[in-house]
């Protein structure tokens, strides 16, 4: 059992995990065709290396260093290293434009930057050179984009430097308590400029704790003995603690894929026990599931969807099976069931799905075919999880139940407030937000939802996002365009209708019909039968009458969030706003 009250902060735990692995591997990353790893004593050595060069470069405590990189091995060691430094670590999305970059440097205040490729320099030096605090950058790649104005020094340089002075990170990391800020990681909510959340070292160990409660109870969980294969961005809240320092906590290794591309070749590769993931993803492997049967036909076929069927059934109703179905549905797990894990790996014990709402729909569609799916809730804001669905009494249709140490409940008007550790100390530089959501210890998180009587959560709308049609109708978005994007044809869906007489919606095809029918009059009749196919599960009130098709897919500040809640929906009305209103016209 791992104690995590006791843990002081972040680098503590992980050099204390560190001390105990020793050479076993603990990151690792593809070059080329082979996959190269890094031991848990060697990252040690280059985190507390990285830390003291930070520190001969002017790092103090408090200040505030920004990373911009993909997913790699170094993203940890700068992470590790700059809360070593008793600094704050400021991530940053590798999709970001200059000005994006310039907001978070300016508003940060961020005295050093580190980012990793030429490319990525590109957009980053720019937004250096305008900063009034940024003057240092550490290059992994030395950029190719002048960089006059700013000191550039290399990534080995500093790790060089570090490892010639006296090593006083054990002394440095003792002086940190949980209450100190780990790190600030902007997000963009809504609309307006994004805002930097403020999460101590104990907003972060509190979600830990929460997620080695839930999961230690998977079949054969082994401390010291998982593999994570980690996707999303490390500068997302969602990884950044799930995927990174949860992981380090209970001495995973830790897989960085190479790419959405080539996730599912990465997974027969690295064979991963624990995923994180959005719900985007289990919609892209759904669709090509369901492709490749429909291609293969016959028996196959059949046999897919009788395990869909039945596995479905003994989801809904575990004793409602008769004799001859069990019998078959047992034969059907070793036909097709296995077949199904030896994609992902064969050995993967569970996917956690966060960062957006999966249709219950998707989520029956996997746990029918024994992946097991625990979706979970939560926001930056709460470091971010805040619930999640057991590992036994799994309802997918919910959020599932708070985490250890952390308090729900619900507002009379009925929005989702929290209270712990986890919740955030506040937004940076912004103290009139702050107060907006922090109020006598709660957190305000915007969404709606309800408590059923055993605990478990549902969201069941976005205060802010609700329709209210012009005969006085509440009406959910996120419902209809969740049904909307389980049709093979929809991609990503957006409702639009507030004070309207009815819906009207903004579709993006799926990226293969968007690909291979030029045809307009062709793409628009198969997104027609699409439409009509989901009105008829849809009540009067819910039904598109009308819809218009989007040049190209939604952009959100995480590319694989599905539309429904993260969707930046100022934006995209920026751009289709007249479009969609001239839908009521005729």
């Amino acid at each position: 059992m791992i104690d995590y009250d006791s843990i002081r902060n972040l680098p503590s735990m992980f050099f204390d995990r560190a001390r105990q692995r020793g050479e076993e591997p603990f990151l690792a990353s593809k070059g080329g065709s082979e996959w190269k790893t890094l031991s848990w004593k060697e990252v040690a050595r280059q985190v507390s290396a990285l830390s003291r060069g930070l520190r001969e470069l002017g790092v103090e405590p408090g200040d505030r260093v920004a990373i911009i990189s993909e997913n790699r091995p170094e993203w940890m060691i700068a992470d590790m290293a700059i809360m070593s430094s008793r600094a704050i670590s400021v991530p940053a999305y590798t999709t970001n434009t200059e000005d994006d970059h310039f907001h978070i440097l300016s508003d940060s205040g961020a005295k050093l930057a580190i980012v990793s490729t030429a490319k990525l320099a590109e957009k980053l030096v720019p937004a250096i050179q305008r900063s009034p605090d940024t003057h240092t950058l550490i290059a992994m790649e030395a950029p190719t984009i002048s960089a006059q104005g700013a000191r550039v020094v290399g990534w080995a340089e500093v790790l060089e430097a570090g490892s010639a002075l006296r090593d006083d990170t054990v002394e440095m990391v003792s002086a940190i308590s949980r209450a100190d800020t780990s790190c600030i990681i902007y997000t963009s909510g809504t609309g307006g400029r994004p805002k930097g959340v403020i999460l101590s070292h104990g907003a972060i160990l509190c979600n830990c704790k929460g997620a080695y409660d839930l999961l230690r109870k998977l079949p054969d969980f082994t401390e010291n003995g998982e593999r994570f294969l980690s996707f999303l961005p490390l500068s997302h809240s969602y990884e950044h603690t799930a995927g990174l320092h949860f992981a380090a906590s209970i001495g995973a290794e830790i897989y960085y894929a190479q790419g959405i591309d080539r996730l599912v070749s990465n997974m027969a590769e690295v064979s991963p026990t624990i995923m994180t993931a959005v719900p985007r993803l289990y919609e892209a492997i759904h669709g090509r599931i369901l492709h490749g049967v429909q291609q293969s036909g016959g028996m196959k076929r059949m046999m897919f969807m009788k395990a869909v069927e039945l596995g479905r059934l003994r989801h809904e109703n575990p004793a409602g099976l008769s004799g001859s179905q069990n019998l078959f549905d047992s034969l059907l797990d070793k036909l097709v069931r296995a077949k199904v894990a030896e994609r992902f790996g064969g050995r993967l014990k569970a996917f956690v799905s966060g960062g957006a709402p999966l249709n219950p729909e998707i989520g029956t569609f996997f746990l029918a075919l024994g992946v097991r799916i625990l979706q979970g809730y939560g926001q930056t804001e709460s470091a971010p999880v805040i619930s999640c669905n057991p590992v036994e009494g799994i309802r997918i249709h919910t959020v599932g139940l708070p985490l250890s140490d952390v308090s729900v409940r619900i507002a009379d008007d009925g929005e989702i407030l929290v209270r712990g550790e986890l919740v955030m100390d506040g937004y940076w530089n912004n103290p009139e937000a702050t107060a907006e959501v922090l109020r006598n210890g709660w957190l305000h998180t915007g969404d709606i939802g309800v408590i059923d009587g055993d605990g478990y959560l549902q969201i069941t709308d976005r205060k802010k996002d609700i329709i209210v049609n012009t005969g006085g109708d509440n009406l959910s978005p996120q419902r209809v365009e969740g049904i909307l994007t389980i049709e093979p044809q929809i991609g990503q869906a957006m409702v639009f209708g507030d004070r309207r007489p009815h819906l009207v919606a903004l579709l993006v095809p799926e990226t293969e019909l968007f690909e291979n029918v030029t045809d307009e009059t062709e793409l628009h009749r198969a997104l027609s039968e699409a439409v009509d196919r989901v009105n008829k599960k849809l009540s009067t009130i819910e039904r598109i009458r009308k819809f218009v098709i989007a040049g190209e897919p939604f952009t959100t500040e995480n590319e694989m969030m599905t539309p429904s809640m993260k969707i930046r929906r100022h934006v995209i009305l920026k751009k289709y706003g007249m479009e969609l209103e001239a839908l009521y016209g005729g």
